[in-house]
C-alpha cells in the first residue's frame, strides 16, 4: 500500500459560504476517526473567504474510498446541494 495525498478545492457560493463551512466543519471528527485516516485538515483562502481546501492524507487510496461512501460524507452531499459553485479533487502521490 501506497500513501496518498488528497487535495479537495471547495468553492462555496457567497451567499452560502456559512452553510458550506459549517457542514465541512462537521466532516473533521467523524473522518479523522476513519480508518488510514493520516491527517484530515480543512484550510480557508485568507483572500477569498468562499475557498476550502481540504487536505488529506491516507495509508492508501482504498481506504480513502471507504471514506468517500461513508455516511457523513453523503450527510455534506446533501446539505449542501446547490450551495458549492466549484469542486476540484487531485489525488497525488509524494515524489520527494
Amino acid at each position: 500500500m501506497s500513501q496518498l495525498t488528497i487535495v479537495a478545492r471547495i468553492l462555496a457560493k457567497a451567499e452560502k459560504r456559512t452553510l458550506v463551512k459549517e457542514e465541512l466543519l462537521k466532516l473533521i471528527a467523524p473522518t479523522r476517526a476513519e480508518q488510514g485516516c493520516i491527517n484530515y485538515d480543512l484550510l480557508q483562502d485568507n483572500e477569498n473567504p468562499n475557498l476550502f481546501i481540504f487536505h488529506e492524507n491516507w495509508e492508501s487510496r482504498e481506504l480513502w474510498q471507504t471514506h468517500m461512501n461513508n455516511d457523513h460524507l453523503k450527510a455534506y452531499m446533501e446539505a449542501t446541494d446547490g450551495a458549492v459553485a466549484e469542486f476540484v479533487l487531485h489525488e497525488m502521490t509524494i515524489v520527494g
